[in-house]
């Protein structure tokens, strides 16, 4: 039995069917609400599904019989294509980031500035640097090994000056901006907290206008999880990288293309599980969507309307509030 395969293919599988049920949950939320901020979360769902759909031509390299050689030009295209989806992820947690940063420090002109043709170009020009850095060793041919030798795997075909190249265009700046975002957010959660402190001592309500921080506090919580997923999923793999690039003799390669890489994909299934469990508007779209779907699976246990019953406690409608 294959292990690596085994695991390989349960990851890929759970990744692909939590961020297809969080997109399909946060399109009918769009429909709903008209946030266009929403579209950023969105398109980290589509680009994590399209990391687990990029690894699944692994797993069934792992379970044949590697009966047919896999040519150099085709090797490097799939893991072009494996890093494209991976590195639009990251940078879709830091628009995310912008997004609530903006939407907490600019609220009145939030709307304004997050319309249609901005949100169009931010996207677009996401996935345009993504393409960039995932095909950077296609264009640039120095950064693909001279001697290619079978199995197709990321070192193989891959120089290790090219993770550098990537840690330090790409992984850095990231998390560099992640920080900052996270500062910023939790300074003016804050300043806000402060505000309420203020007020209550001076004995106005805790309800009034200014006093609504709910989803400041929110906003600070979410982006602090996703920077903390960010960073334990892909620091591992890029320090260990760094380390090979300096250490021409250290043998890593196994240990960073079997674990600290597979590390690195579990990312993409703990995006979609942070907006599925802290995102009070996403959990309860997608309890709609599973109370729909019992109700035409099992039409049997689903009861009928019928007359109301006086002394039955009138059903509650839940809301869903605009994010």
């Amino acid at each position: 039995m294959n292990g690596f395969g085994i695991l390989l293919a349960v990851l890929a599988s759970l990744i692909i069917a939590t961020n297809a049920l969080v997109a399909v949950a946060l399109v009918r939320l769009i429909r709903k609400s008209e946030c266009l901020g929403l579209c950023f979360v969105l398109n980290l769902a589509i680009a994590d599904a399209l990391v687990g759909v990029t690894i699944t031509g692994l797993v069934t390299e792992e379970f044949s019989d590697h009966t047919y050689p896999i040519h150099r030009t085709f090797c490097v295209l799939r893991m072009a294509l494996i890093t494209c989806p991976s590195a639009a992820s990251i940078l879709t947690i830091i628009l995310v980031a912008f997004d609530r940063h903006l939407a907490i420090k600019q609220p009145f002109q939030y709307y304004k500035i997050i319309c249609g043709p901005v949100v169009g170009a931010c996207i677009g020009g996401l996935w345009f640097c993504a393409c960039f850095i995932g095909f950077l060793p296609v264009i640039a041919k120095g950064f693909q090994q001279k001697n290619y030798q079978e199995p197709c795997t990321y070192f193989g075909i891959f120089r290790p000056t090219y993770m550098l190249t990537v840690f330090c265009t790409g992984f850095f700046p990231a998390l560099f901006v992640f920080i900052y975002f996270y500062c910023e957010l939790l300074k003016i959660a804050s300043l806000h907290a402060q505000q309420i402190r203020e007020m209550e001592h001076i004995g106005l309500p805790r309800n009034s206008p200014m006093a609504h921080n709910t989803s400041d506090m929110k906003a600070v919580r979410t982006v602090a999880i996703l920077v903390g997923c960010f960073v334990l999923s892909w620091s591992p793999f890029f320090i260990a990288s760094i380390v090979q690039v300096v250490c021409q003799k250290c043998l890593l390669y196994s240990i960073i293309e079997r674990y600290l890489w597979l590390l690195g994909l579990c990312n993409s299934l703990l995006n979609p599980l942070v907006y599925a469990y802290w995102q009070k508007e996403v959990r309860l779209q997608i309890y709609q969507m599973c109370m729909c779907m019992k109700s035409r699976v099992f039409p049997l246990f689903h009861r009928e309307s019928g007359p109301l019953d006086p002394h039955r406690n009138p059903v509650r409608i839940h809301t869903i509030s605009l994010p």
